[in-house]
């Protein structure tokens, strides 16, 4: 069984695709995409801030079996209760890694070795009582239930069993310890072992009791060991006599604190972080699916480019409709079939068709790093390389025109871009007359249809829509009682540029009605 097989990571079954391989920076379509505020969303917080999850974002699975891997680690996670197990144990590691931050923190060694103690303590009921869970659990991917058989065969390991109980030792050991505190004129004090002499307080507690009115202010003072403060020159001098009362005790301690330096699994502390890949892109869908949008696991295949999404929605877009405005999020479905390999959207301004551009390359993107995509159910091809081409602003420190800029970016493109490849071009060659951008773009048509690459268009030029039988034609749609409004829908269907003119005319009271009205009057 896969149980039994050797556990290497989380997020990956192969060995050579570990921690090392992730990208440090984002890929160069993130920012046209808007891929950039996705994982930016994803991963901030304060408690995704000490895992450094954006790698993970960055780095594009190129194997069929680890998306697999990943979508069966997701669908574990699907399940609340292993969702709340595996948020128990990283809060618990959380606090571990708390603990050890401050031992460094600490001034005095007896002091510095008591919060090691407690990180020791933390990591140890971490590890086992996680073990314990997961036996417990109905686990069905490869992914955990390998780590399962790794952390249970850890836990039962000499090693593990070792540490946990002469942990558990010198804390029974320092919990043990009894001190008496004699305080003398002139601000001296003396130590010395507690000899059972009785404890007052509660008798004087009983007598002032008939004097207690209203709830009054709680004096009382949190001990440096609660709050993580350093201790003051006076309590570590009460620590130092107490040393000397007991000093076998801390001697064994400071041989226990030099012994277990490393302490930690290196493995396990690997899969705390990276199991929170995808914790983190459960908890960011979760508000969108409250929004009623819906997520679906997509068939990735390496072969077929026979892509499809229903009811998809840019992401990005979506998560600020949902966070901010509480507003609806229009959806839209495609689907390529067959020898077709480019849809042109073509339709008015401001109609959703940039919009469906992202969408379309954040899907493919989402689904190539093992993630659940927008919609209610999606086939997608998994590329090699993908490429975009947004319209930027001129910049004056490149010396070149906008023109010059689109054709130079676009060179680089179908240099490097291969049959395997995804293109999303965003209104090209806008900056020339329209008869040098019909030139230009049926050149680009040409190019693109060589490399048989998958590819979305945007553009205002409808012959493109009908270049080819590999083109396909999709339209952003307005109302058809009101053609200025907007539906956001983007629908497969012949381009004919007569909603944008529609809209146009209204816009200019240029409608066979209203010029009928303004000639009568």
């Amino acid at each position: 069984m896969a149980e039994h097989k050797t556990f290497h990571s989380i997020l990956s079954e192969h060995l050579d695709d570990r921690i090392g391989d992730y990208a440090l920076k984002a890929p160069d379509f993130f920012g046209d995409l808007n891929c950039d505020q996705i994982v930016d969303n994803i991963t901030g917080g304060k408690e995704n801030e000490e895992y450094n999850l954006k790698p993970f974002f960055y780095t594009p699975l190129r194997r069929i079996d680890d998306i697999k891997y990943r979508h069966e680690v997701m669908q574990d996670l699907d399940d609340s209760s292993v969702f709340e197990r595996v948020n128990i144990f990283a809060e618990k590691m959380r606090e571990m890694r708390r603990h050890l931050k401050l031992s460094q923190k600490m001034s005095y060694k007896a002091h510095k070795e008591s919060w090691f103690l407690d990180a020791v303590e933390i990591y140890c009921d971490a590890v086992s009582s996680f073990a314990e869970d997961l036996c417990n659990l109905n686990l069905k991917s490869c992914g955990f239930l390998r780590f399962r058989a790794y952390i249970k065969n850890y836990s039962n390991s000499t090693h593990f069993t070792s540490l946990l109980s002469e942990t558990k030792k010198h804390k029974a050991d320092l919990a043990a310890i009894r001190y008496c505190i004699f305080l003398q004129e002139g601000g001296r004090f003396t130590v010395r072992n507690y000899e059972s002499e009785p404890d007052y307080s509660v008798e004087v507690e009983k007598i002032f009791a008939k004097f207690k009115q209203n709830p009054v202010r709680d004096y009382k003072t949190k001990t440096p060991n609660d709050n993580g403060e350093d201790m003051n020159h006076i309590e570590a001098k009460i620590l130092e006599f107490v040393n000397k009362l007991h000093p076998e005790i801390f001697v064994h301690l400071d041989e226990y604190c030099a012994r277990n330096t490393n302490f930690t699994n290196e493995t396990i502390i690997t899969f705390d972080r990276e199991i929170q890949f995808y914790i983190a892109y459960i908890n960011y869908i979760t508000n969108l699916k409250k929004a009623k949008l819906q997520f679906c696991y997509p068939h990735v295949s390496d072969k077929s480019r026979e892509v499809f999404d229903h009811d998809g929605f840019d992401m990005a877009l979506a998560d600020k409709i949902v966070r901010y405005h509480s507003g609806h999020v229009v959806c839209n479905s495609f689907h390529i079939d067959g020898k077709e390999r480019i849809l042109v959207i073509s339709g008015p301004n401001q109609g959703g068709k940039t919009t469906f551009a992202r969408m379309f390359g954040q899907l493919h993107y989402l689904a190539s790093i093992g993630c659940p995509v927008p919609g209610s159910k999606a086939q997608i091809f998994l590329f090699d390389n993908l490429f975009t081409h947004f319209e930027r602003e001129e910049k004056v420190e490149n010396l070149r025109g906008k023109l010059e800029d689109d054709l130079v970016r676009i060179h680089h493109i179908l240099s490097q871009a291969t049959s395997r490849s995804i293109i999303v071009v965003n209104e090209i060659f806008t900056s020339t007359t329209l008869h040098d951008e019909i030139f230009l773009s049926t050149k680009l048509m040409e190019e693109i249809l060589k490399l048989d690459v998958l590819c979305v268009w945007v553009t205002f030029i409808d012959e493109l829509a009908s270049f080819s039988p590999q083109t396909v034609s999709m339209v952003s749609t307005v109302d058809p009682e009101n053609p200025a409004i907007r539906t956001f829908k983007i629908l497969r269907r012949p381009a004919d540029g007569l909603a944008y003119a529609m809209a146009i005319a209204h816009k200019y009271q240029l409608t066979y009605e209203l010029i009928k009205k303004r000639i009568k009057s």
